[in-house]
């Protein structure tokens, strides 16, 4: 049976920055997703939040890694675009700017040497119209989800992978959009 992991990755803290997060709590107020002892493939649904050197933990034990982050590649907000292994992997590392930066590049090539990476790992990026601290997701990146969720369960569905849209969809657990931003703001 095939382990299949949905990531939502990056910091609901700092606008655009939530979008993983919000896919991935989208993704199962919208789809669920057989047993994997009825379809021979089994698919776990998580936030990530931000990961550091940590997301090697989260790799080990996959077939495949789906994540679903922000990425600024300098395309229009909101654009969505499929990065594969191979391309994440291409060149090195790039300087971390902060530690809250997720290290794909780095995780990949400790779990390549430990014998642990996936051997499908896909990083679906959408295009951040901003990165101000605090909610909400801007609309260009909010109209881009089901576009990133479908990305990932077309992947998901190329190993295996068996859902359903439900005929309802449940309410996503978007918490930080509740949240007393102006109180924090001091």
């Amino acid at each position: 049976m095939k382990n299949i992991r949905i990531c939502g990755v990056g910091s609901v803290l700092v606008g655009d920055d939530a979008a993983g997060p919000y896919a991935v709590r989208w993704l199962e107020a919208n789809y669920q997703f057989a047993k994997g002892d009825e379809t021979g493939a089994s698919v776990a649904v998580e936030d990530l939040g931000t990961p550091g050197l940590d997301l090697v933990a989260h790799m080990t034990g996959m077939d495949v890694l789906i994540m679903i982050d922000s990425v600024d590649n300098h395309l229009p907000p909101g654009s969505v675009t499929v990065y594969d292994k191979a391309e994440l992997t291409r060149h090195m590392p790039a300087v971390r700017l902060d530690p809250h930066s997720p290290c794909i590049t780095e995780c990949i090539l400790i779990a390549e040497m430990a014998g642990e990476c996936p051997s499908d790992v896909c990083l679906i990026g959408i295009t951040p119209e901003s990165l101000e601290p605090g909610p909400p997701l801007s609309e260009s990146v909010k109209n881009a989800i089901p576009l990133a969720v479908e990305k990932a369960l077309q992947r998901a569905l190329l190993h295996g992978a068996c859902f359903s849209k439900r005929a309802v969809a449940v309410e996503a657990d978007i918490w930080w959009e509740a949240a007393p931003w102006g109180a924090c703001a001091g």
